[in-house]
Order: structure tokens, then sequence, then C-alpha cells
């Protein structure tokens, strides 16, 4: 397994070129992108080449293990880690039960790119991948970490984002930190920091190119939990919808209103 530049081509190790100069298999996500990078590197491919990717994967899995068993191949993405929101996975994982062993030529990653220049805690964190297409699947996600301590990344197409933010603005909280880097590596790289409000601002600007959003993981509130839940209460006492409540409550605190909900709703079927 070998990582690819993810947009600068001086990011090409000394090995993978090496690899790409000697191999004489070659499993790439897309067989094109792989001849134009060796162009770009100047390198000459004298490999036999596979494509692999997420529509043959599971295909073409039986072939290029049964080769590895006998010979070296060499498996490429179009960009960065193979295998880490590419394809790849169910190939490592195959030959590694056939015996085979996979070793990595490491390099670029877009997702540690950002994490890194993100400003954000970088000791503990989740990579999310790609966030889901439909708004049902995205808020259902940022419901689940909504409550997540670790800092979280997550890669995003430039015309779902602000969507995205959205959602994750009214489930996260609007004052959440966190990070957009896009064209990571290439000429018009840029990370914007600041809160989930703030990036709100930034992608009404329509930006373009490959994005990569970091959000700071849940933290503990200043108030505890008990106190909260006996704001919420209070105010439903007096007639406020549970739901209004719990977003008044929490508005302007680093707290997910999912979980203050479910609090005030487990307190109060106990009263």
């Amino acid at each position: 397994m070998a990582a690819t530049p993810i947009g600068n081509l001086g990011d090409a190790s000394a090995r993978l070129m090496d690899a790409m100069k000697t191999a004489e298999h070659i499993a790439a996500e897309d067989t094109r992108s792989l001849l134009k990078l060796a162009n770009g590197l100047g390198v000459k491919l004298n490999a036999k080449l596979y494509s692999l990717h997420e529509h043959n994967e599971a295909e073409r899995i039986s072939q290029l293990v049964a080769l590895a068993q006998e010979n070296d191949v060499l498996v490429v993405s179009d960009a960065g880690m193979p295998t880490v929101s590419d394809p790849g996975f169910l190939l490592v994982r195959a030959a590694a039960a056939a015996g085979v062993e996979v070793t990595i030529l490491p390099g670029p990653s877009a997702a540690l790119s950002a994490l890194a220049v993100s400003g954000l805690p970088t000791d503990r964190f989740t990579f999310e991948g790609f966030l889901p297409r439909k708004d049902g699947e995205r808020r259902t996600l940022f419901e689940e970490l909504s409550g997540e301590r670790r800092t979280m990344i997550f890669f995003e197409s430039p015309h779902r984002i602000h969507d995205s933010l959205l959602v994750a603005s009214e489930l996260l909280g609007a004052d959440r930190p966190a990070s957009i880097s896009r064209e990571i590596t290439k000429k018009f790289e840029q990370t914007v920091r600041g809160t989930i409000a703030d990036l709100l601002h930034f992608t009404e600007t329509d930006p373009k190119g490959e994005l990569v959003l970091v959000i700071a993981g849940a933290t503990a509130v200043a108030e505890d939990a008990q106190t909260l839940v006996e704001k919420v209460l209070a105010l439903a006492t007096n007639g406020m919808g549970l739901k209004q409540a719990v977003a008044d409550v929490a508005e302007g605190r680093n707290v997910s209103k999912s979980i203050l909900y479910q609090l005030a709703l487990d307190a109060r079927a106990q009263k």
C-alpha cells in the first residue's frame, strides 16, 4: 500500500517513486489518474495495471490476492492513503487472512493534515469520513456525535458544506470551535478557523475545492447537568414546550441539546 500526493507532486516520496518504477503489478483506484501522476513525476511505468475502485473491489479481491501470493502488488488510490475513505480495506483484510504480507509506504493524508493545522486538540480524534448526502442521515450522524469528546474530522463536498454546517450548528451548537481546510497542499490552500457560526458565514461565499471539516469535541459544561436540567424543567413548568426549553437553556453553552433533552425527559419521568 502506498500513499500518493493529495495535491502537490513535491510530496511524492522517494520510496513511492521507486516503487512505481519497479513494480510489475499496480492496482489503482483510477488507472488514468495513476498514469497522470506518473507523467507528472517523470516516472515510466512498466507494470501491468489493475483498476481497484469502490464498484469492483469485491470482485477484484480474489484475483489480486492470488497474484500477491506470488508477486509484489503495489496498491494506490487517486490521492492520499489507500483504504482511508478510499478502496483497499477489503483487499487488505483478504490478503492478511490469506497470509500475504501487507506493508505500507506512508505519505500524505488530507485528514491528518487538516487536523494538524486546525488549531483544535489533536491528542484524541475520530475520523468520520464523508458526511452523508441526505439531510436526515446527516442529522442522525450529528445527533450520535453530539456527546463525542474527541476532535472530529469529516470530508465534505463544497456543494453541501453549508447545509451540513447548518445541521451541525443546530445539533452541536453554533459556538462549537471548528475549522475548514480546502485545497490542502495546492496553490490556493486555505484554512478557516473559528466557530461553526463563523464557518457558516465563510461557506456563504461558496468555497471551491476539496474540503476537510474539523469540529472540536464536546467539553464539560460550566454548570453541572443537574442544574441545566432544573432550568429546563422550570421553563417547561411555566408553559414552554420541552424542546424549546432545552434550546433556550442550551443557547450560549457548549452543551448537546439532544443529550440535555434526554436528561430532561428522564428527570420529568421520575417526578
